[in-house]
């Protein structure tokens, strides 16, 4: 035997620890139609506080369809599964209702009158955590469940061809801490004017020559 071969033989083999994750409810089925529909309605030139009216960028991606779809990867499918060391979910009849009521929280999602209603986008944060936390729990025996299975810290996302930047913005929008790159400096000062500027005077109040107090008022 060589050295080489020598040490092969004497490493002990490294086995990774199996991640326990339940099938998304993207896996299993989602409202296309009332996707669609959300996506039909930000075609509209006319909508007010839409991103395309910062930089008309040519691979636009639809907010409605890039928040649902996030949601619906993020979400755990509440029908019944096992396997791979652990059981989750509900039988058929039930699994079926709370789909149905997961479906309504992406159809409210999805319109674009309810871009900033913080109630709807409270409900779909709620469903994150909660699905996130499934996960954590499911996992608390794994050796680096400290470090990747944080119950109050959901998993950050990063898009690293960000274009436009619609998919690190709705995953903001959804409470999780978002990161955006690209090699197009015009892509990166969209996503700095969308996702890392504004953050930082949220809550504060509005500045501008016309909102100055008047002289003699």
């Amino acid at each position: 035997m060589t050295a080489n071969t020598l040490s092969r033989v004497d490493r002990a083999p490294v086995t990774a620890h199996a991640i326990k994750s339940p099938r998304k409810l993207i896996e299993v089925a989602l409202p296309l139609d009332a996707i669609s529909m959300g996506c039909q309605q930000e075609k509209n030139p006319f909508l007010k506080g839409h991103p395309r009216s910062i930089h008309l960028w040519w691979a636009r991606r639809p907010l409605a369809a890039a928040r649902a779809v996030l949601f619906a990867q993020l979400v755990n499918d509440p029908g019944y599964q096992q396997g791979g060391g652990f059981k989750y979910g509900r039988n058929k009849k039930e699994a079926a209702e709370e789909r149905k009521r997961l479906f309504k929280i992406i159809e409210d999602l999805v319109q674009w009158d309810n871009i900033n209603n913080e109630t709807i986008l409270g409900s779909a944060r709620t469903e994150i955590r909660r699905s996130w936390r499934e996960v954590c729990e499911l996992n608390k025996d794994h050796p680096q469940a400290a470090e990747l299975f944080n119950p109050e810290k959901p998993p950050a996302f990063h898009d690293p061809f960000a274009g436009g930047g619609a998919i690190p913005l709705e995953a903001q929008r959804l409470g999780l801490e978002s990161y955006a790159s690209d090699l197009n400096p015009v892509a990166v000062l969209i996503n700095k004017a969308m996702i890392e500027v504004p953050p930082k005077f949220a809550g504060r109040t509005p500045v501008g020559p016309e909102l100055e107090p008047k002289k003699g008022a």
